[in-house]
């Protein structure tokens, strides 16, 4: 996952939360709806950075399908 991918994803955590605790959401039909609107607005987001750098933010990264070894490089280098 890229740094840009992991900064979408909080941004629809965090919205979805402050829509919840703004909506005081109660359950699950309006917790489900408080994600659903939190999603929209990271995606919205998401879509206006790719239209305006002309890149697309998700990739095709992902650290499962790294080799034994590229997984122990990358660990030894976030230390």
């Amino acid at each position: 996952m890229t740094d840009l991918e992991l900064l979408f994803s909080m941004l629809g955590e965090a919205a979805t939360t402050e829509i919840a605790r703004t909506k005081d959401a109660q359950g699950i039909p309006e917790n489900k709806r408080a994600a659903k609107e939190g999603g929209t607005v990271a995606g919205s987001a998401r879509r206006d950075l790719e239209q305006k750098s002309g890149r697309k933010v998700v990739t095709g990264e992902n650290f499962l399908s790294l080799t034994q070894s590229a997984k122990k490089a990358a660990q030894l280098k976030g230390k």
